[in-house]
């Protein structure tokens, strides 16, 4: 697959999801929508989970699922999976955001939710997407319902205080503060990491993945994991604020612990590099149906926003 192929990969699934999302949004919202003063949150849900982002945690489902190639996949099943890992990550981009966390003012090229709609409605619509995310896990498709508690499972982890909000905990509570490079990789695998993974586990349990692939798939998915936040942190200082969507030098303002700032930059691109090539190994018993999976490890390393 070259970087065209993956670009139409992505087109075509981003478009399916974007469906899918817009679907399940209004099923979803449809009593509340009769009562105008709701107006502002549901607008803001709209703007922060529609039409923007790369959808990369959304790809790594239907990506990991493609590559285990199970025969009775419900292709309903893995559209509601990779909706409820995009929503919980655009409700953790709201709330990442605001004042009190990250305080930006810039997402995705345009202002941040609690910029556009105020905090107090960013709040409540990144309240309502964390929830809907797991509405529409106990709801969709004809599986069973292990299946389901299997994917909820998953993805409450990585969500949680064990994974996502642990991470970002740290890293607020670090901030200002000198990490050794060991200490930072393991608040990266909460913060950064832990969705990815959950991404990945989730196409796998959709397909119904044997055990010797879910643990390739989650070799894969750690170390990509850490190499794209490496990524993030050296386009930080190398990228422009028009192409990473964000304000350009926003961690370096907040003093927080980056890569580069461990590593130096060259050194830390050669450990994204390197984290790259261990990804790509672990996908060496899968076959051409791994190769989104492989083009995406390469994405990732290179990419410029």
């Amino acid at each position: 697959m070259t970087t065209n192929s993956l670009d139409a990969y992505c087109a075509q699934h981003q478009q399916r999801l974007e469906r899918f999302l817009i679907e399940a949004i209004n099923a979803h919202t449809q009593s509340i929508t009769q009562i105008p003063a709701a107006k502002p949150l549901l607008d803001a849900l709209r703007y922060s989970s529609l039409g923007g982002g790369k959808r990369i945690r959304a790809m790594l489902v239907y990506m990991a699922a493609q590559a285990c190639q199970s025969s009775d996949i419900e292709s309903e099943m893995v559209d509601c999976a990779a909706a409820a890992v995009e929503l919980i990550h655009c409700y953790s981009l709201i709330h990442d955001d605001l004042p009190a966390m990250d305080d930006d003012d810039l997402r995705r090229g345009k202002p941040s939710c609690h910029i556009a709609f105020g905090e107090a409605n960013a709040i409540l619509a990144g309240d309502a997407l964390q929830t809907l995310a797991f509405t529409m896990l106990t709801k969709a498709g004809r599986s069973d319902d292990q299946l389901r508690l299997v994917l909820l499972a998953q993805l409450t982890e990585a969500a949680g205080i064990n994974g996502m909000i642990g991470g970002q905990a740290i890293d607020l509570a670090v901030t200002n503060k000198t990490l050794s490079y060991s200490e930072l990789v393991a608040m990266h695998r909460l913060k950064t990491g832990a969705l990815i993974e959950a991404a990945v586990a989730m196409g796998a349990s959709c397909s119904k993945a044997t055990t010797h692939q879910q643990q390739a798939l989650s070799d894969y998915a750690q170390a990509i994991g850490l190499a794209f936040q490496i990524q993030d942190d050296i386009l930080d200082i190398e990228g422009e604020s028009i192409d990473i969507g964000k304000t350009k030098g926003a961690d370096i303002a907040a003093n927080k612990a980056t890569y580069p700032a461990i590593l130096g930059l060259q050194a830390a691109k050669a450990e994204a590099q390197a984290l790259c090539d261990k990804a790509l190994i672990s996908l060496s018993i899968f076959d051409q149906d791994a190769a989104p999976l492989r083009d995406l490890a390469h994405f990732i390393v290179n990419r410029s926003h």
